[in-house]
């Protein structure tokens, strides 16, 4: 650690002296300020802050959002930079941790990991838990990488391209996110619409938050809306808890599954086979991440979609394959960077995260903006070297305990299934110390169970209770905005930007419905011929 320190003291006093000389290196600069995460106490932080957050991040309920917000006030007493260090370090490692609850107990630890259940819970159920993990944690860490690297080399370009994103780019965005639901992991597109449909009912109930109107309010639990953790954990986990208490406790010895052995070679073989899913994942993930408003929650879902188009195999998505796990973890991390450039550069929190971020931002005395990097980038580049060293320290760390906790699937469904009661009663409550949340989760779970015995999907259910709310409230401010100028056709249908989302939200709706007649001519071919 003392070679790393003065390697990086003598490039800080080469950058003082660019400095000097008009800053000619400045896309460099962050060089300079590697030796102050390599410090006792901020490599401390970084390591603490990325087992705390792999801990936390497959504990059901707790969100990144909300494990960077319990930390806040451990960094009352601490320096700024090894302050954000931690919280970092936190939010990086939260966001990989919950794909360990989503593969092993289809739980999804965050919105963020919801696309990672559709093939890892399989994975696991086949005894590939181990595998699956791994190649969560490899992807993770490269897409993180090169979100962090957006973060590092484009931040000013990629201020301005976010800055564009209005209420009506924000809009279609959303139209282009629900024209996913019809393939999302359902067995007819016509059942994933309409599952889709209910989420976006869902997503109705409570108050309006631009007219402050009361919508489908029939009981005081619902007053403040459904809340999103509350009804992942009810819709992924009650059906699943009920299906093992179904099945009681006659066949337990049948239910053990033997966990196979997979070596983390065998599984950077796995994802080197996959560029496709790595691509895309990665791609996606940053793009999204760096729009403002719209958050990680779609980024893995988006991307899995995605892959499976473009994918020469998509009969295998749903089924256990590997694809599916890479493109949606590549995902969720990638976006984490660019999700901080507006907070960074223009102080506009681009996720809920960043918002908590730019709290413990605040606290310091340290205000974001366009001269955060020339009046403290000594915490402005220490932190984002953090977050770079925290993605590599997030991925070892997450390697060595795949294998362990793979072996969560040969636990008996019996005591499995008290287990995950007990998570989900207790990820519903903490997230807002209410038994309403509780009983919202509980009655999500018992409709999802019924639902599921006719062949929807909770998937798309969720997707749409996600982008309900972010496709109505830009809709509404649009149609204000559009009635006090030039009317709502040319503020919806006109500009570069609204053209080129319309056009694929076309082309994603064009081809689910031929990807859906392609599969019904291959089944009726099959049936000719058997």
């Amino acid at each position: 650690m003392k070679t790393f320190a003065k390697l990086f003291s003598s490039l800080r006093l080469k950058s003082q002296d660019c400095g000097k000389a008009g800053r000619g290196e400045e896309s460099l600069e962050f060089l300079y300020y590697f030796a102050d995460v390599f410090t006792p106490l901020s490599f401390g932080l970084l390591l603490l802050g990325t087992i705390g957050g792999l801990i936390l991040g497959a504990t059901p309920g707790l969100s990144p959002t909300m494990a960077v917000a319990l930390l806040i006030p451990f960094t009352f007493h601490l320096p700024a930079t090894q302050g954000l260090i931690l919280l970092g370090a936190a939010y990086t490692s939260t966001v990989a941790g919950g794909a360990v609850s989503a593969i092993l107990l289809k739980i999804p630890g965050a919105p963020a990991n919801i696309a990672t259940t559709l093939d890892g819970h399989p994975m696991a159920r086949q005894g590939k838990g181990a595998k699956a993990l791994q190649l969560s944690f490899l992807a993770s860490a490269v897409g993180g990488v090169f979100g962090v690297l957006l973060l590092i080399f484009l931040t000013p370009l990629l201020s301005e391209w976010a800055l564009a994103f209005g209420p009506s780019h924000l809009f279609w965005l959303a139209i282009l996110g629900v024209t996913v639901i019809g393939s999302l992991d359902s067995a007819s597109v016509v059942k994933g619409l309409l599952s889709g449909c209910i989420g976006l009912w869902l997503a109705t109930i409570g108050f309006d938050d631009i007219m402050g109107a009361q919508r489908f309010i029939f009981h005081p639990s619902l007053g403040g809306g459904i809340n999103i953790i509350a009804a992942l954990i009810g819709l992924f986990a009650i059906p699943q808890v009920i299906t093992m208490f179904a099945k009681g406790r006659q066949d337990n010895s049948a239910e053990v599954l033997v966990v196979e052995k997979h070596s983390i070679r065998d599984a950077i073989r796995e994802m080197m086979r996959r560029p496709k899913a790595l691509t895309i994942g990665t791609l996606t993930g940053s793009i999204i991440g760096l729009i403002p408003g719209v958050g990680g929650q779609i980024a893995g879902l988006v991307a899995y979609d995605q892959t499976k188009k473009f994918s020469s195999e998509p009969e295998r998505f749903g089924r256990g394959h590997s694809e599916g796990v890479i493109a949606a973890e590549a995902a969720n991390n990638a976006m984490v960077g660019p999700s901080l450039v507006p907070l960074l550069t223009l102080s506009i929190p681009g996720s809920p995260t960043a918002a908590v971020l730019l709290g413990g931002l605040l606290i310091h005395g340290i205000f974001p903006g366009s001269d955060l990097f020339d009046n403290h980038p000594d915490v402005a580049w220490t932190f984002i070297n953090s977050m770079l060293i925290g993605q590599v320290l997030m991925c070892i760390f997450g390697l060595y305990v795949a294998g362990l906790a793979a072996r969560v699937a040969q636990v008996p469904q019996s005591v499995m299934a008290a287990i995950v009661l007990g998570l989900a009663v207790f990820g519903s409550y903490s997230v807002q110390s209410s038994m309403g949340d509780v009983y919202v989760m509980a009655s999500l779970g018992v409709m999802m169970y019924f639902l599921e015995r006719f062949g929807f999907s909770a998937a798309p259910l969720v997707l749409g209770l996600i982008l309900g709310p972010i496709a109505e409230a830009n809709f509404i401010q649009g149609s204000m905005i559009a009635n006090a100028t030039n009317g709502m056709a040319p503020y919806f249908l006109s500009g570069a930007l609204n053209i080129s989302l319309i056009v694929i939200v076309i082309a994603s709706v064009a081809y689910s419905a031929w990807m859906e007649l392609r599969s019904r001519r291959y089944t009726s071919k099959e049936e000719i011929i058997g």
